[in-house]
């Protein structure tokens, strides 16, 4: 049996006002390209499908194509968890439509009986040659009563306890589905999208709970099933040191931050036959995800920036970059500057920032002082010596200034 694990695809994610569509659409076609040459028999997704809870009508319409797609090849199953980005709601509204494609959506936690999150993935002849404990992001409501008096230690230990049942249920249940067998060696797969102790996060990684599942750790998934597919972290890692307890990571990378990491999807074999019973562990391979569009963060003072922008610009090649000058010396017109670097070539700059004016800004006048004591027209006068605006422009940009403050003022009085 060859499983395809990918998880936090995030389609509709918008960098910095940019639009992603064209990226989204070439690794949905790789990934079903993936699925059709490498044999895949079930390809589970692990949670945020989609970037939010109302996505476009494209994001919609590449999903839904790609499903269409992976259903029409060898692939026999899809298993779909909701993560946190995605609406239980809208993933479950075409469920029964998609379960005659063999598309298998858990969109919400079933805390009645979480044996119904326990798929069973039958093959052409009609035996069950997979079973799946299909656990999606379980939300405050669904793991913890509330109690008049709880403080917030009482909070965390209680959403913990919840996870830990949760799972700890639709474990016992997947493991008596496989031991009803009568060989008792079908695979026993785990799903869930969630925070496990010790795992690096990457960028565009929402907490799940205020101050919690960061401590949730992986003993939860105890040793008796085979293999445990996560979603939420978008760094590729295995968890706790153990193989057979991944997170596939992001395919694409969600910001700057993750520009230099190396994508992929984790392909999970087991081999036919066994011996019966107890627990077999799969062989992994990491498929590496190929680069669609190329994203690079420059730093540094304006002659290093000018530097790599040249380089860059050499190279003829279509990259999207953020740019931190972090030099000592004001800049004037960075932003134009920087523009005036890439005119003519095939890079385009999606963000600037100048984190020296901000330090210089925020930099205390005194030794004891603290930003707390700053009110924000200390701050924008400081802004404006720090950036060395001549007088002249001080009284229209005082004026902006007071009415947006007054703005500010007029829609919540506590911004004052």
């Amino acid at each position: 049996m060859r499983i395809l694990h990918t998880s936090d695809i995030h389609l509709g994610r918008i960098l910095y006002s940019r639009r992603r569509y064209e990226e989204f659409e070439a690794f949905l076609d790789w990934l079903a390209g993936v699925v059709e040459d490498r044999g895949v028999e079930a390809l589970l997704i692990a949670g945020d499908i989609f970037d939010t809870s109302t996505p476009s009508n494209r994001a919609l319409q590449m999903y839904f194509k790609f499903l269409s797609r992976v259903a029409a090849s060898d692939c026999r199953h899809v298993v779909i968890i909701a993560g946190n980005h995605d609406s239980p709601s809208f993933l479950r509204a075409p469920r029964e439509l998609l379960r005659a494609l063999d598309v298998h959506v858990v969109s919400q936690a079933a805390t009645e009986s979480p044996a119904d999150e326990v798929i069973t993935l039958r093959g052409t002849d009609g035996r069950i040659e997979l079973i799946v404990g299909a656990v999606p992001y379980l939300r405050d409501r669904d793991i913890r009563t509330v109690e008049s008096g709880e403080n917030p230690d009482d909070k965390e230990r209680k959403l913990k306890e919840g996870i830990a049942l949760h799972y700890s249920a639709v474990i016992e249940a997947a493991l008596a589905a496989r031991d009803a067998e009568p060989d008792g060696n079908v695979p026993v797969v785990m799903m869930g999208h969630l925070f496990t102790a010790g795992g690096a996060e990457g960028e565009g990684v929402r907490d799940l709970y205020v101050g919690s599942l960061a401590h949730v750790h992986a003993s939860i998934f105890g040793d008796e099933v085979d293999y445990v597919a996560l979603g939420h972290l978008h760094v590729p890692q295995q968890v706790a040191g153990k193989e057979w307890i991944r997170y596939s990571g992001s395919p694409l990378p969600m910001g700057f931050g993750e520009a230099t990491q190396t994508k992929s999807v984790c392909l999970v074999d087991f081999p036919a036959g066994g011996s019966g019973g107890g627990t077999r562990r799969p062989d992994l391979e990491l498929v590496t995800v190929p680069v669609f569009q190329r994203l690079v963060r420059l730093q540094g003072d304006w002659s290093s920036i000018e530097s790599q922008l040249a380089e860059l610009a050499a190279e003829h090649e279509s990259v999207w970059l953020e740019v931190i000058y972090d030099g000592k010396e004001v800049v004037g017109g960075l932003r134009g500057r920087i523009e005036a670097a890439v005119e003519d070539t095939q890079l385009e700059v999606l963000r600037v920032k100048d984190a020296s004016s901000f330090e210089r800004v925020l930099t205390a006048e005194d030794a004891d002082e603290v930003l707390d004591e700053l009110n924000p027209t200390e701050v924008f006068r400081r802004l404006l010596a720090a950036k060395e605006v001549s007088e002249e422009q001080h009284a229209d940009l005082w004026r902006t200034y007071e009415e947006a403050l007054a703005s500010l003022v007029a829609a919540d009085p506590r911004a004052e």
